[in-house]
């Protein structure tokens, strides 16, 4: 294991290469959820009646405390909470590299992962770092599933079992947000099936997972309780049942979920100004469908779960993932909403382990133990079936994850271009008129308040010179 700590070096230039891109694509000036974050919070980060709320949860309470450094320290600059995106996405790959290290995972398969991980897919939330957060909870979910693979395999580490009974106090309360649902249900979805095994094999329940289990519940009931004090409603354009729109349009339907898997094979703008119609979108999605149904496969055919439990959250989480984006964003009726670079984080998590599968099922092919004794030839035959079929489905993510990133990078001085077009109007905003503020900032900008938003918060901003207004 010692001599393969250099494949660290891949969080590191992933790191640098985050920073670069967000350096190169973006000037320091506020936009989008910071008008709402500014208008929310500043100028007094430190008055408790701003986040002493009955939905507390729902924004994050970690944010708060960047918030307060941010303003104290960096005269609130985007650049700092980007910075801690980048971070927490490179923390996020040194984790992965870690169970590369300790399994054995290949350079090819380890490059191939960072590959998907540093994708610009994500390009949305690294540029907008108010959602930084996020990148530091899948981080945090990555640590969790991992200490559970310890327990899983019988590699125990001290403080392990406490481990697991607090994390999802941690992680859900103060840093997931709304993506502690999907984190909950792979635990539980875990937990219940050792459980399972355990009354299977021993007659008995193991008390142990029934604490886990307690313990990750309990948070997220606490979490749908502070959601539900929310006053601020989000508009729909339709609102009738999932069931009967999926009756009454199920063409809409069916392209909504395929696309949004095709999204992690090549993001959502580079696929409208690279496809003319819906079948390479369709192909695409069935191919990355695909990619998750051999890797469960896998999992069932080779008994996988029995060394090693990583790669199935991972897999899991992201078909989940898919399955919740498609339920609650349907009713913006636009079937390329599920495309949105703002989801990438969400849905990479299933391809990280879908080629953490491959990587397995590839080295159990090297070692002759994929196929059984047969009939001749029978077994070089399902082994050479078994390698084509990861060859073409991880060809494809990966060419189209680097194709992403390409267009992304030759985008990166036409974003930051825009933003500086953005910081001459917010000097001169006193100047303006609402509707130009509405339509620069894209900040709702189909609401008639939007432009009166923007001049509220640039007005705070100017007053305690911070952002663009700082000295």
């Amino acid at each position: 294991m010692n001599n393969r700590r250099w494949l660290y070096v891949f969080p590191v230039f992933g790191v640098a290469f985050g920073l670069w891109y967000v350096k190169n694509a973006f000037v320091d000036v506020v936009y989008s959820d910071y008008i709402r974050l500014v208008n929310s919070y500043l100028p007094d980060v430190w008055d408790p009646r701003r986040f002493l709320v009955g939905d507390i949860l729902t924004r994050i309470p970690l944010n708060y405390v960047a918030r307060i450094i941010n303003t104290t320290f960096f005269d609130y600059r985007i650049r700092f909470d980007q910075v801690l995106g980048v971070l927490s996405l490179g923390l996020a790959a040194v984790l992965l590299v870690s169970y590369c290290i300790k399994k054995g995972i290949s350079f090819g398969w380890t490059l191939c992962l960072m590959a998907v991980n540093f994708s610009l897919n994500k390009w949305e939330m690294m540029i907008n770092g108010s959602g930084w957060i996020h990148f530091l909870a899948f981080a945090g979910f990555y640590y969790h599933y991992l200490v559970l693979e310890r327990l899983w395999t019988g590699q125990e580490k001290k403080g392990d079992r406490m481990r697991c009974l607090v994390l999802p106090w941690v992680l859900t309360l103060a840093v997931a947000g709304p993506y502690c649902a999907i984190y909950t249900a792979v635990l539980g979805l875990a937990y219940g099936f050792r459980l399972l095994a355990t009354w299977r094999r021993e007659k008995r329940w193991d008390l142990q997972y029934i604490c886990y289990g307690i313990s990750a519940l309990i948070p997220l009931l606490l979490y749908v309780w502070s959601n539900a004090q929310v006053t601020e409603k989000v508009g729909v354009v339709v609102d009738v049942p999932f069931w009967r729109q999926f009756l009454d349009t199920p063409g809409y339907m069916i392209r909504f979920f395929a696309k949004s898997f095709a999204s992690m094979a090549v993001g959502g703008e580079c696929a409208q100004g690279a496809f003319s119609s819906d079948l390479p979108y369709l192909v695409l999605g069935v191919v990355v469908m695909a990619g998750y149904g051999l890797a469960l496969w896998f999992w069932l055919r080779f008994r996988l779960w029995e060394e090693t439990l990583f790669p199935l959250l991972l897999t899991g989480a992201g078909l989940l993932n898919h399955l919740l984006v498609w339920y609650s964003r349907w009713v913006f009726m636009n079937e390329e909403y599920g495309m949105s670079s703002r989801y990438a984080l969400q849905f990479q998590v299933g391809i990280l382990g879908i080629f953490l599968t491959f990587a397995l099922v590839t080295e159990r092919i090297k070692t002759k133990e994929v196929s059984r004794p047969g009939a001749k030839g029978t077994g070089k035959l399902r082994a050479g079936a078994v390698q084509m079929m990861i060859v073409v489905i991880g060809t494809v993510l990966l060419a189209g994850n680097g194709y992403t990133t390409i267009e992304e990078i030759k985008k990166a001085p036409f974003r930051k271009e825009a933003c500086q077009r953005r910081a001459e109007i917010a000097l001169d905003f006193e100047n303006r008129t609402d509707e130009e503020l509405a339509a620069n900032f894209e900040y709702r900008p189909s609401r008639p308040e939007s432009g009166r938003a923007v001049r509220s918060a640039l007005e705070i901003l100017k007053k305690n010179k911070w952002n663009v207004f700082r000295d």
